[in-house]
């Protein structure tokens, strides 16, 4: 999720834990917490794209970073407040929470974390958006309230707890959502005699409304929008072909294999008149609809001077994003023109 949303969890979180001994200090360190583990992004500093990609929510997001360094961080706060209310098990137990309650969080996005590093994949649930106002905001104002309230006040606590009993209640409401516009792609598929291999489905930008699919069949993928104010509710696919032959001698460099491994096989292929492009679909296309014709992620795929394959972000033109905006809202409301 954004860092806006991490620094909110992280205050109810430490809230939660110590907020009646040290008040707003507990806040104020949770979402401290709340935010370490995304400074893997300094990856981008030191490392190529791919791998910085690779890196994020990888080490920092997992049950072993939290365990190991709550207690560190716990203890160099416990040396700044000598003699208060809290030792140093009570800040630990706080960080360890903000540490922790982050990667969760981030396992519901489409990127998903490294929680059980260095075993297994991503976990990555899809059923919300990095950023969704309507998660982020009431628990913000929850969190303000509360630290108007001395920390002694029996309301305080209620109205952390309220804060976080509804963001975690529309989290769960998201995944029921989700498997409501999935069933409604599948049903779709079935509608229209389309064989398919897979499906992954998720919500568009800032809301939980309008719902897109993408769906691999034999040779391409197909991409697909639904919204609950849909009316009615056929959904049109739009076809990406897979167009992997066009990797050609490239298909075998351990390159292309990390950039596969880490799309998890959903990508395209595109060749232009002078550059080929490695897309990964799991993040969607710069736009909505068939005008639609670039994807969030993708990678230009060249051999530098020395004959070795790179690979660098392709750049996003976001001059258009006020119009892709409106133009999302308007289909949200079941607008499909």
């Amino acid at each position: 999720m954004d860092s806006l949303t991490q620094i909110v969890l992280g205050a109810a979180v430490g809230e939660a834990a110590i907020g009646k001994k040290v008040g707003n200090k507990a806040m104020l360190w949770g979402a401290i917490a709340g935010t370490i583990p995304d400074l893997d992004v300094i990856a981008k500093w030191f490392f190529d794209p791919v791998t910085a990609n690779e890196l994020h929510r990888g080490f920092s997001h997992s049950i072993l970073f939290s365990v190991l360094m709550a207690p560190i961080l716990g203890w160099l706060v416990s040396k700044i407040y000598r003699n208060k209310e809290a030792d140093w098990k009570d800040w630990t137990k706080l960080m360890f929470l903000g540490l922790f309650t982050h990667p969760i969080l981030d396992a519901f996005t489409t990127w998903g974390t490294q929680l059980f590093w260095p075993f297994g994949n991503r976990l990555a649930f899809n059923n919300i958006f990095v950023v969704d106002p309507l998660y982020t905001v009431p628990f913000l104002i929850f969190v303000i309230i509360v630290m108007f309230y001395k920390r002694t006040n029996p309301k305080r606590r209620r109205v952390n707890n309220i804060g976080l009993y509804i963001s975690s209640t529309y989290l769960l409401l998201t995944l029921v959502l989700q498997k409501g516009a999935s069933s409604n792609f599948i049903t779709n598929l079935e509608n229209q005699h389309i064989q398919y291999q897979d499906i992954q489905t998720r919500p568009t930008p800032l809301n939980s409304i309008l719902w897109t699919a993408n769906i691999k069949t034999d040779d391409s993928f197909l991409i697909g929008y639904y919204s609950y104010l849909d009316e009615p509710d056929v959904i049109d696919f739009i076809e990406f072909p897979q167009n992997h032959h066009l990797l050609g001698e490239m298909k075998d460099d351990p390159l292309i294999q990390r950039l596969i491994k880490l799309s998890h096989g959903w990508y395209t292929i595109e060749k232009t008149e002078n550059n080929i492009y490695f897309n990964d679909l799991r993040f969607g296309l710069l736009g909505l609809g068939k005008s639609a014709k670039r994807f969030v992620f993708s990678y230009e795929l060249f051999y530098d001077t020395s004959g070795k394959l790179q690979a660098k972000e392709r750049e996003r033109d976001m001059q258009e994003a006020g119009p892709m905006l409106e133009k999302l809202f308007a289909r949200v409301f079941g607008n499909k023109s």
